[in-house]
């Protein structure tokens, strides 16, 4: 496929109407005028001509925000050249081709917006704007051929039979930004097209492989894009060497084990891991234990200092999530029987919200501040 990446002669196509770099900032004028209005849509079009005016300025970077998933957000500079590299890698993997209808509706402070927009001027798509909401498909009709969303958007998108039929329809959908949990797995796996979960991070200037969550190609094991290298520290952590998108080897946090085609499964992050007794607890995984156990509960797992055992385990939950009129410890001792010993959290905190991050995955650090405050015992 021929891709433009010449930045001087790119054009953005936006719900059908191609603009000229030269047109962004007369476009911008006119939105800016109808701003009392106070709409999240324009402001979201006049934060994508921002965005695109910093493209086609002549400096060769731009900035960006991490989502601080594990830690303080930070900003980073990266190369434009890398991100349409990125974006070829995408447009190449899902065949999407010039004129291919995209929505945009992520924000665009981070990579994973960013990049939509990127993919569509150097693939020549056709962009649909739609600001960023938990339910990006209440206003978008349009047939699509492409979108990237979170978790969050999906599942919500699921509850309206409107919405839902307009999922099922797009070819290429991809989900990013956090983990894809076996109930949503499994509400998936028979949509008709093609539906992907992502992998890949700020670093790599959003991902760098792919695996099919449904039809009979769904897979646990992520398939890397070309010219993507893959390998193992001594740690059992994934090693990225991709040239294209970073000019850095990546030694990650993240814990995987390859099969033998080269495609690997995250076992969870190596700063996930509690070590209560001597025996390692990968988080991710008892996570997904205990919502295979509860499928209702809201959690998230957390540790606290413990003298015996060095770290015990926390358990973080939402009051909204607890059957009505069953005491949570009577609940959690009934359901939690079936782990582990060493699985079973010690103590629990009720909590009104989980904390997470700014693109909605789990904050690590706050809920470790959280589980600080647990006193009440289980088990």
């Amino acid at each position: 496929m021929k891709y433009q990446c010449d930045r001087k002669a790119q054009t953005i196509t936006i719900e059908g109407q191609c603009y000229q770099p030269s047109d962004l900032a007369p476009l911008r004028a006119l939105l800016q005028t109808q701003l009392a209005a106070g709409t999240d849509e324009l402001q979201f079009k006049v934060e994508l001509l921002d965005f695109l005016t910093t493209w086609f300025e002549d400096s060769p970077e731009l900035t960006v925000k991490t989502s601080g998933s594990t830690g303080t957000p930070k900003v980073m500079t990266v190369s434009k050249e890398r991100m349409m590299n990125s974006a070829i890698l995408t447009l190449d993997f899902l065949q999407l081709k010039a004129g291919a209808s995209a929505l945009l509706c992520m924000p665009l402070e981070y990579i994973a917006g960013k990049m939509v927009v990127v993919r569509a001027l150097v693939g020549g798509l056709d962009l649909y704007p739609v600001a960023p909401c938990g339910h990006p498909l209440a206003q978008c009709t349009r047939q699509l051929d492409f979108a990237a969303m979170i978790p969050l958007q999906v599942f919500n998108s699921l509850q309206d039979p409107v919405e839902a039929q307009r999922l099922r329809a797009i070819e290429q959908l991809i989900i990013g930004g956090g983990a894809i949990d076996e109930a949503l797995g499994r509400a998936l796996f028979d949509f008709p097209r093609h539906v992907w979960s992502t992998y890949g991070m700020t670093e790599t200037l959003s991902h760098i492989a792919l695996r099919r969550v449904n039809g009979p190609e769904a897979s646990d094991f992520y398939q890397p894009f070309a010219q993507v290298n893959l390998s193992l520290s001594p740690e059992d952590t994934l090693v990225i060497d991709a040239p294209l998108v970073s000019a850095q080897q990546l030694v990650t946090n993240d814990i995987v084990v390859f099969n033998e085609l080269g495609q690997f499964r995250i076992k969870g992050r190596k700063d996930n891991v509690i070590n209560s007794g001597g025996i390692k607890l990968q988080i991710e995984e008892l996570e997904a234990k205990i919502t295979a156990l509860a499928p209702d509960l809201e959690c998230q797992i957390s540790a606290q200092p413990h003298t015996k055992f060095g770290q015990c385990v926390v358990l973080l939950l939402t009051a909204r999530s607890l059957p009505v009129g069953l005491e949570p410890r009577a609940y959690l001792e009934q359901v939690l029987v079936a782990l582990s010993r060493f699985e079973r959290p010690k103590r629990y905190l009720v909590v009104e919200t989980l904390p997470r991050t700014g693109t909605n995955k789990p904050d690590r650090a706050a809920a470790l501040r959280l589980a600080a405050q647990a006193q009440l015992a289980l088990f």
